[in-house]
């Protein structure tokens, strides 16, 4: 069965943030034995200054393969990880939801797209919760990570919204590519334009920088790229640079 798995708020300004939390978990519960995890996504939610948020007010979540029997024991373990790892002064938050036709995904997308443009509260998270079977627990500080835990959850869920963690070296800054040869690493299943189409396989693509991101999008693991206005080494398509791949 999948499960997914979100945290959020396990960070303070001078401790790792709560990607490096999401990716130690993720390891952690495949060295154990518990669970096969997915590669994470990071999601942005409302900035606003009556938010509490250590910098950028974003959440992490993953997907986790695993045996019905041991989703309690991944719940536990995940919560005893939150308390041990989150940072002094952090206000961490843990959803943990199975993802089966049971589940409501709709409300749960509802509510992590409102969590990216209004104020919600924990009543408002918890409640929700209650209502859909998920679990959500807070472990620490105020607990207020718990709003975003489950937004993120309703993000993932709904497939167009987010960037993976980390980054790729296809090429140095200028080099070119094609759709086909960046779709034969492991974590690209396509390349699209900023529209959602895909680009021809044998398109030419110029790398803007060193490195590449990839973001959800259409439920997928995806290079987002732009058209160029004038050919550059033969190529109408560039990649995004780190400051424009924010958009997603």
């Amino acid at each position: 069965m999948k499960i997914l798995i979100s945290i959020d708020d396990t960070d303070n300004l001078d401790s790792p943030g709560s990607g490096q939390a999401a990716e130690k978990l993720a390891e952690e519960l495949q060295d154990l034995g518990l669970a096969e995890c997915s590669n994470i996504t990071r999601h942005q939610l409302y900035v606003h200054a009556d938010i509490p948020y250590t910098s950028h007010n974003s959440a992490m979540c993953f997907f986790a393969s695993t045996d019905e029997a041991h989703v309690d024991t991944i719940i536990r373990f995940s919560e005893e990880f939150l308390k041990k790892e989150s940072a002094v002064g952090s206000d961490p938050g843990l959803c943990v939801a199975v993802a089966d036709s049971r589940l409501d995904t709709e409300t749960l997308i509802a509510f992590g797209l409102t969590a990216k443009k209004s104020i919600l509260t924990k009543q408002d998270a918890y409640g929700l919760a209650n209502q859909l079977g998920v679990h959500l627990s807070e472990h620490g500080g105020t607990g207020g990570g718990v709003i975003g835990a489950l937004a993120a959850i309703g993000l993932r869920l709904q497939g167009n919204d987010g960037r993976f963690r980390g980054w790729y070296h296809f090429g140095k800054a200028g080099e070119t590519s094609t759709y086909a040869d960046m779709c034969a690493h492991d974590h690209v299943d396509s390349v699209i334009d900023v529209d959602g189409d895909l680009l021809a396989k044998d398109a030419l693509v110029i790398f803007a920088e060193d490195t590449v991101k990839t973001v959800l999008l259409g439920g997928a693991q995806v290079i987002p790229v732009a058209r160029l206005t004038d050919a550059m080494n033969g190529a109408m398509w560039t990649t995004l640079s780190k400051k424009e791949v924010k958009r997603f």
